[in-house]
């Protein structure tokens, strides 16, 4: 089972390098506790390799949650076989309900501070929870941290947000004038507990919809519901492309389309819940001023959200005009 629709195109594809070297800024603070939920469905084939990089860890979670969404491949039986008596797996082997349920029963056993997701094909190197962590514990305000992808199998290249960290503050607004993604595919997300249960925190009857391309739920879910979102390169999330990748191998215009559709319609499930609607527009100049360094491309994205605001011309200038003063002030 994948989230692969996640990227919606959003993350550009680069030839594979390095990771930058990141160094949080702020106080440290206490050391945070990590949850892993990793879902599969019929990966019998990649299962086990999963698991087993997350448990490689450096810096070990406090839990790890398997959750295996009736797999008719064996699966379940090899799961139980390896992992049954292994005291730090918790191990979930349910009838089928799609990504989205299991995400939401996986979520439902976490007791960590920051929960991550990782997609039962694709593997971490084993320095990628001490790069989260190191993040964590130094910025108590950020509650989301995305993450590049090394592709590999069928294709080998990175898909990255950009090229360096980026503080992208709040995220409201541009997610829900411009259906912005501030994410990455399931296996490169990340979040402070109270904010995934939040974000998956959905009538059941969303599950249908959310069969596959869950992590539209987090990613979108904790933009408009308010979490201080952050993009963290770490050279370290193996994201494998094969034959059965779950939206990966079956692009196509209808299915891009139906997955923009459903993606709007939920974005507006969430602004609904926290009274977000068009007059938030208004407000872009602010979200923007909570981005202590953004990139050219977020800038940009900023002054055409002024530029949409129903006012005289003028003033949409001036506040263009004050927001490119700003970005190229704050850019590194």
């Amino acid at each position: 089972m994948r989230a692969d629709d996640g990227a919606n195109g959003m993350l550009p594809e680069q030839p594979a390098q390095a990771a930058p070297s990141i160094v949080p800024h702020g106080a440290m603070g206490a050391a945070t506790s990590f949850a892993v939920v990793v879902t599969s469905y019929n990966y019998r084939d990649f299962v086990v390799e999963a698991v087993e990089s997350v448990l490689a860890q450096r810096r070990q979670p406090a839990q790890v949650i398997v959750v295996d969404d009736g797999s008719t491949d064996g699966s379940a039986t090899t799961l139980r076989e390896r992992y049954a008596g292994d005291a730090r797996v918790n191990l979930l082997c349910d009838t089928n309900g799609g990504q989205l349920a299991a995400f939401q029963r996986g979520v439902g056993l976490v007791q960590a501070d920051v929960v991550c997701f990782l997609d039962s094909d694709d593997r971490w190197e084993p320095d990628y929870l001490t790069r989260l962590g190191a993040l964590y514990d130094a910025r108590a305000d950020v509650d989301f941290v995305f993450s590049d992808l090394q592709l590999f199998g069928r294709q080998a290249r990175v898909m990255r947000f950009h090229d360096r960290a980026v503080d992208l503050g709040y995220t409201a607004i541009s997610t829900y004038v411009l259906t912005q993604w501030y994410g990455a595919p399931t296996s490169a997300l990340s979040m402070r507990a109270q904010w995934a249960r939040q974000a998956l925190d959905l009538p059941e009857s969303f599950r249908r919809t959310w069969r596959l391309s869950a992590d539209n739920c987090l990613v979108f879910g904790c933009s408009v519901l308010g979490a201080h979102k952050y993009y963290l390169p770490t050279g370290c999330v193996g994201y494998r492309i094969h034959d059965r990748n779950g939206w990966w191998s079956n692009r196509s215009p209808r299915i891009e389309y139906i997955n923009k559709m459903t993606s709007s319609a939920l974005i507006r499930h969430y602004a609904a819940k926290v009274g977000l609607g068009p007059e938030c527009i208004e407000f872009s100049k602010l979200e923007f001023m909570t981005k202590p360094s953004p990139p050219w491309s977020e800038t940009r994205r900023y002054v055409r959200l002024v530029m949409m605001r129903r006012v005289s011309p003028w003033r949409k200038w001036e506040r263009a005009l004050n927001i490119l003063r700003h970005g190229w002030k704050r850019r590194k």
